[in-house]
Order: C-alpha cells, then sequence, then structure tokens
C-alpha cells in the first residue's frame, strides 16, 4: 500500500528525491504545499511539474479530510462533523469569543478510557488519528476561522475526541507541524492539550521538553470518587498523578491547568473543595471549573449556582487561580464532554 505523504519522515522523503534524482528545492516546493498552504491533492501543487505530480501520484497518496456537515449554535460556537479518508468520522469545534477563536481538536476516534460523565466515553475506541489527520483538521478549522470571525486561530486545545497521550507519538509529529516556521507557525504557548492522567506519559512530555500548555481532568481529588466517575484512576491514582505533576512541573517550570468539572452531589461541596486546595499545593497551578453539560442517558446534573460560588470563594481564599468555564455550544452537543458522533 502507498504509505500517506503526510506520515513519513523528511528523511524518507529527502531519501525518494535523492533516488529520483530531483532537485532538493522541489522537496521545499512539496513541503510548502503540504504543511503552509494545506494542499488536499497533488494536482493543486502547481509550481510542481506535472511529471513531477504524477510520480508523487504513483508512490504516495495525500488522504484529506473533508468538512462533511456544520451546526452553528445560538452563541456563535460551530461544530464541525468531518470525514476521514476511510469514511469514519471527527468532531472539532470553533469557538469565538471577543478576543479569540479557539479550536477544540480531537485525537482519536472514539475513546477507550469511559468516563462516565462524557459522550465520548459511551463509544469504543475505533483508532488513532495520524499525524496528517490532526494537522488537517487544525488547518482546516483555521480556514474556518479566516472564513468566518476573518482571524487565524488564537488557540489551540486537544480536548475533543479521545484521549491525547494515549496517541502520543502522533501528536507530538502534527503538533511540530502545526508550531513550525515551516508548517502553520502557531506558537506552542497557545496550544493546550488535556489528559485524563496519564502519568506516564506525563513524565515523557516532560522529558521531551515541550513547550505547548498541559491540562489534566481531574474532577476529583478523592480517589474513591474519581475511580467512581474515571475508571482509569484505578489504574493510574492521585498518587501517581500527584508524582507525575511534581515531576513535570520541575522539568518545565510550566504551571499545569486542573480541569474541575462540577457535579451536583458528587464533588461540588466544601470539603471536596478543601481537598482539591490541598492538591493545588504540589505545585504552582490554576483551576478551570467547567460547568456540566447534560448529555442524555448519563446521569449527572449540574451543580448549583450557590454551591458553584462557594467552592470559588473557597479556592480563591486559599489563593488559587480559579477560572469558572461557561459552556458554550450546548444546543449542538459541541460543549465540553459532549462529542459523540450522532451522524456517524
Amino acid at each position: 500500500m502507498k504509505k500517506d505523504v503526510r506520515n513519513i519522515s523528511q528523511e524518507e522523503l529527502e531519501q525518494f528525491f535523492a533516488n529520483n534524482n530531483l532537485q532538493k528545492f522541489r522537496l521545499k516546493q512539496l513541503n510548502e504545499w503540504l504543511w503552509k498552504k494545506g494542499a488536499s491533492s497533488f494536482d493543486e501543487m502547481s509550481s510542481l511539474s506535472k511529471d513531477l505530480r504524477e510520480l508523487l501520484k504513483g508512490s504516495f497518496v495525500l488522504k484529506s479530510t473533508v468538512i462533511d456537515q456544520e451546526f452553528l449554535s445560538n452563541d456563535g460556537t460551530i461544530k464541525y462533523s468531518m470525514r476521514l479518508h476511510d469514511n469514519k468520522f471527527i468532531e472539532g469545534v470553533l469557538i469565538p469569543s471577543k478576543k479569540r477563536v479557539t479550536a477544540c481538536i480531537s485525537s482519536q476516534i472514539g475513546c477507550s478510557l469511559a468516563c462516565t460523565f462524557c459522550a465520548t466515553g459511551t463509544l469504543k475506541l475505533s483508532r488513532n488519528l495520524t499525524p496528517g489527520e490532526i494537522f488537517d483538521q487544525v488547518y482546516k478549522l483555521n480556514q474556518e476561522s479566516k472564513k468566518k470571525h476573518g482571524r487565524t486561530l488564537t488557540n489551540i486545545v486537544f480536548m475533543g475526541m479521545g484521549e491525547p497521550l494515549l496517541n502520543y507519538n502522533n501528536l507530538l509529529k502534527a503538533i511540530e507541524k502545526i508550531t513550525s516556521e515551516n508548517g502553520m507557525g502557531i506558537s506552542p504557548k497557545r496550544i493546550t492539550v488535556s489528559t485524563a492522567g496519564l502519568a506516564k506519559q506525563v513524565k515523557k512530555l516532560a522529558d521531551d521538553e515541550v513547550k505547548f500548555n498541559l491540562a489534566i481532568s481531574l474532577h476529583s481529588a478523592v480517589d474513591e470518587i474519581r475511580s467512581d466517575i474515571m475508571p482509569i484512576n484505578n489504574s493510574i491514582n492521585l498518587d501517581d498523578l500527584k508524582e507525575s505533576v511534581i515531576y513535570f512541573y520541575e522539568k518545565t517550570k510550566s504551571r499545569i491547568t486542573y480541569e474541575y468539572i462540577l457535579f451536583k452531589d458528587v464533588n461540588d461541596d466544601l470539603d471536596s473543595a478543601r481537598i482539591l486546595a490541598k492538591f493545588c499545593s504540589i505545585t504552582p497551578c490554576k483551576v478551570n471549573l467547567i460547568e456540566y453539560n447534560k448529555v442524555d442517558g448519563l446521569n449527572f446534573e449540574k451543580s448549583s449556582k450557590e454551591n458553584t460560588e462557594n467552592f470559588i470563594q473557597f479556592l480563591e481564599g486559599r489563593n488559587i487561580i480559579v477560572n469558572l468555564r461557561r459552556s458554550k455550544g450546548k444546543d449542538i452537543d459541541a460543549a465540553c464532554g459532549q462529542l459523540i458522533n450522532k451522524l456517524s
């Protein structure tokens, strides 16, 4: 089978060009089409000769992601259903605000972690996305941002379908192209990768000296509660996670963000806030409190306004940076935890 030209190494491409006696500047042109111009076919590469395009078509494939449908929320959020080369679907979300346009990106088709509050968690994992597919998602949503909002993406969050750190190598290869001057040139400081807390991979991120931001889906600092809502905590508990967070901070000096969805009568009382504050004391951090978004068939409810305010006041009283994330795109099932590919 022919390899996807966006999923092979530069060394392989260089060898291919050398074997076919092609000039080096032609490889530079090809890379520009792939990573700067986001070409979806070899035929689009008009600066390459017809013979070279035919040679590339005969040797490689270029698998493009296609926007299949889009759903517009009352608040301006747009959810995109994207069709992959094998007719599988992923979802990505474009979230505008006054100063930002953020793209929420998927890393897998489905998810294997089965968090009990998450729609994606009800799906089985189909497969990992390739570096090219991850890049293509970002490129397509960047084009949509320019078209809909007259500006490029300001932020990228890997908080869509799947667990990014279970697709570690492909994720980092895609981010390298997204951030490279020879690619999209987006600052890594504008990128956040969210994980359910894969401790070994968090340490590996530190060893690999990544420059992007790390967010951890915590949702409880009590092992028993976290294990009930996030089965991964049965194999990677809070002590394991704590050790990896300390390791990551000591290596990178980068402040970690904890994501914490407030569930009524589960994790929204002051005792939970007190235990969370103690967990937060291990390294500099900030906490993003998230409103729960109802998912059909799942028995969770949103925390009350009073409990939410009390929770925030308690954490702020302990000098913890807290942001309350108001959910966007709820009416089109595009908010946190709602991505499920209903139409695929």
